[in-house]
């Protein structure tokens, strides 16, 4: 037996020990470790209309007011969109007939954060705007006696008046 034989033999175990000590880590409860990342997870800027519905429910409570735009006097409904998308940077018309006007037409199931929401009293005019907030609710200002809270597009009142939806951003 020359030299060479029992170097082959030495490198093959080597590398034979090799694999089957990584397949040992791999099959370890949790896996194999994994690398620490060199750059820190990525926080992504939260969108336009979340922001805006940020702001809007940091008025939850705040009392309805007709013809209120601030949260000192307290907000309508058109109000409380004005007051919002101002607070992000953004000029809207300030009642809700103007905003529907205004706004980019969407269809319903196109509904995202920040995009309004239309109603029509039984007069038969634009008068109520919510901000939707995402899964199927909105924040707005509803009446005389009431506050700022959430409600349901499904909601059987808000359902059948419901009239469109628009968007600014």
């Amino acid at each position: 037996m020359n030299f060479r034989t029992p170097f082959v033999i030495f490198v093959l175990a080597f590398i034979a020990g090799g694999c089957a000590s990584s397949l040992h880590v791999a099959q370890q409860p949790g896996g194999p470790r994994e690398r620490p990342s060199a750059a820190p997870p990525v926080e992504l800027e939260p969108s336009t209309g979340e922001k805006i519905v940020s702001v809007a429910t940091g008025f939850l409570g705040t009392p309805y007011r007709f013809g209120g735009d601030n949260p000192k006097r307290g907000f309508d409904c058109s109000g409380l969109v004005f007051y919002s998308f101002e607070r992000v940077g953004m000029k809207v018309p300030r009642t809700a007939a103007d905003q529907r006007k205004a706004a980019e037409r969407i269809r319903r199931s196109e509904l995202e954060p920040g995009d309004l929401v239309f109603f029509r009293s039984s007069k038969g005019r634009i008068d109520h705007v919510g901000i939707y907030a995402g899964d199927g609710k909105f924040i707005h200002s509803p009446n005389s006696g009431s506050v700022v809270s959430y409600a349901y597009l499904d909601d059987p009142y808000y359902r059948s008046h419901y009239v469109s939806a628009g968007r600014f951003y």
